[in-house]
This record gives structure tokens, C-alpha cells and sequence, in this order.
């Protein structure tokens, strides 16, 4: 009998690979921990930046985060952008209306000109995580480099599984000279220097995060093809396989309707271990300087920073405490979707 779950009408199997997953207490925490965690970094806007969420001037309502508004909007002399932190424009906000700023009134690119000690500046109460050597606020950055960093996992993740997964069930399926190739073309395609290429052509083309993201495609779609090849292998045989077959029923349509769910249970268990190569990956390159832009938030340029600012270990800590966590916890949520999909784990009722 199927149950309901979230409102959702799930099938006995489901049910049974949820439980499975839940069993796992430390895996289930960690899912929601990350989830907390990178829904918090989606609305990074909103937590910290350098411009105001809410202006109320003269009975009216600004939304400095979203909008552009010149300071003449205020009763300034310029028409171009206002600068919310001059204070000639704070007074005429403050006579007029009041400011709601966010959380933490830096963004990833604002430079704090007002510090006491020469950057990068120690934790205070201004700057809670410090700042680094140009006085840029680290917990800013840091908010704005787990979104980017877990973004660019999540896609590239995605899109390496749907060209492994179609690799894969090609050449399982359909196996002879079609697999023999596909395979001569992995094992020379595999043994590139994969480090070394993404260096040289990052050194070559301008870095971006749609470029990186292409360069790092090229060679991260083969980590499922293997396992999904031998559940094809494992399946194609099968009597059900054989019957629709003999039934007439197009190769395209056996192979995603009958065979490929089979596969899917295999790979879906390793798509956690996937996306944390992927997040690796793009923080040796940032760590190398080969990564994102010069200048954007991630979570390898802080560690540069650790390491290039021996006498500022605030930097270094917490771009590794940071890493070690994320990874962990994607690492425990592998472990659990291992063990929901693994038919010899049965929980009690």
C-alpha cells in the first residue's frame, strides 16, 4: 500500500528507500544542514551587501539592493549612484525618512577604507570574520563563495551525469564494435593530464564562470559511464528486455522506459561523491589562480590568501573549516542515499 509523504502519493519502494534514508541519522541531519545552509547563500543579496535593503525618504520606498537610484533622489547634487554610506547622504536620508540595512553591510567587493590596522584586519565587531589583504569583509565573501562554489557543483554535476549516463547506456545496450570504440575513446580521453589542461587553456582564454564550467564538461562526464555501462550490461538480457524486443518496441524507447531505471538507482548514489570532485576541483583551480575572475568570491582564493598571509590565520581557518564542512556533510548525504537504495538494508516499521 503506498503512503503519502509531504502530500506526495509514493509508491512502497519509495516509501522503503526513504525510511532507509531517515534511518541514517547522520546523513538525514546533514541534508537539511546543507539545504539551511545554501538556501540562506541563495539570498546573499540580502544578508550582506553594501547598499540598503529599504530606504523610506519623504514618504516613499527605495530598494537600493535591486534598483539604482541617483543621489539626486534624495536631495543630492549628483546624478549619479548614491552613496548610502557618504554621510552628507545619510543626513538627508535621516531627515527625511529612515534606512534598513541587511545583516551584514558589505558585499563581497566592498573595501572597509575605516579600519584601525592595516588589512587584512583581525575579527571585530565591525568585521566579524576579519577582512583580507585588501579589506574586503570575509564573511561576505565567504557567504557569496559558498553560493557560487555549490552552484557551479550542482550544474556541473547535472550536466556530467546526463552525457555519462547517455554514454553509458549506449554503449551497454547496445555493446559490439559501438562499445569497443566508445571505450578505446574513454581510456585515451581519460588518460589526459586533466589538471594541466584546465591550467593551460584557463591561462590561455579568460577565465568565467560559463567558460570554466565548459572546460571542466570535457572531462567530468565519464565518472558514471562505467557503472551505468554494467547495469545496461546486467539488464539487457533480462526477459522483459527481450519481450519488448521481440514486441517491436523502438531501442530508444527500451532503453529509457525499461532499462535505464534500473541504472538510475547505481548512479544516483554517486552523484554526492560527483559534485564534491566538481567543488574540489574548481577550488584547486581558484587556489592555483587558473578559477573564477580575478576578484570574485570563492572559497580557493581565500585559502590563497590564507597561505600567501601566514600572519593572518583567520583567513586560512576559515576557508578550511568551511570546505571541510561542506564536504563533509555532501560526503554523509552520499552515505545515506547509498544506504536507501541498497535493497539489503530494511528498516523497522
Amino acid at each position: 500500500m503506498s503512503r503519502r509523504i509531504l502530500g506526495l502519493k509514493l509508491r512502497p519502494l519509495t516509501v522503503r528507500r526513504w525510511r532507509n534514508f531517515r534511518a541514517n541519522r547522520r546523513g538525514f541531519i546533514s541534508l537539511w544542514v546543507f539545504l539551511v545552509l545554501f538556501v540562506l547563500s541563495l539570498f546573499a543579496e540580502l544578508l550582506a551587501n553594501d547598499k540598503p535593503l529599504v530606504v523610506s525618504y519623504d514618504g516613499a520606498l527605495y530598494f537600493p539592493f535591486v534598483i539604482t537610484y541617483p543621489e539626486t533622489a534624495f536631495g543630492g547634487d549628483f546624478e549619479t549612484e548614491a552613496d548610502y554610506r557618504d554621510p552628507v547622504v545619510k543626513q538627508l536620508i535621516d531627515d527625511k525618512g529612515w534606512v534598513l540595512w541587511p545583516a551584514i553591510p558589505y558585499s563581497y567587493r566592498t573595501i572597509n577604507y575605516n579600519l584601525d590596522v592595516p588589512a587584512p584586519a583581525p575579527p571585530s565587531d565591525v568585521n566579524l570574520l576579519g577582512t583580507d589583504d585588501q579589506g574586503r569583509d570575509v564573511l561576505a565573501r565567504l557567504i557569496y563563495g559558498f553560493r557560487i562554489s555549490v552552484l557551479f557543483g550542482l550544474v556541473l554535476t547535472v550536466l556530467s551525469s546526463i552525457i555519462g549516463i547517455a554514454a553509458g547506456a549506449v554503449q551497454g545496450f547496445f555493446g559490439g564494435w559501438i562499445d569497443l570504440g566508445f571505450q578505446r575513446f574513454i581510456e585515451i580521453w581519460s588518460g589526459l593530464p586533466q589538471l594541466f589542461l584546465l591550467i593551460i587553456l584557463a591561462s590561455i582564454i579568460e577565465p568565467s564562470f560559463w567558460l570554466l564550467l565548459g572546460l571542466m564538461l570535457l572531462f567530468s562526464w565519464m565518472g558514471l559511464v562505467d557503472v551505468v555501462r554494467a547495469e545496461f550490461f546486467r539488464v539487457r538480457n533480462f526477459d522483459y528486455i527481450r519481450a519488448a524486443r521481440a514486441l517491436g518496441v523502438r531501442d530508444s524507447a527500451i532503453i529509457i522506459r525499461h532499462a535505464l531505471p534500473n541504472a538510475m538507482v547505481s548512479a544516483l548514489t554517486f552523484l554526492p561523491f560527483i559534485l564534491n570532485g566538481s567543488i574540489t576541483t574548481l577550488t584547486a583551480l581558484d587556489f592555483l589562480g587558473f578559477g573564477l575572475p580575478p576578484g570574485s568570491p570563492s572559497l580557493g582564493e581565500l585559502l590563497q590568501q590564507g597561505k600567501a598571509n601566514l600572519q593572518a590565520p583567520w583567513l586560512g581557518f576559515t576557508g578550511f573549516f568551511v570546505l571541510a564542512i561542506m564536504l563533509t556533510l555532501m560526503i554523509f548525504i552520499g552515505e545515506a542515499i547509498r544506504d536507501a537504495f541498497d535493497p539489503r538494508k530494511l528498516t523497522a516499521r
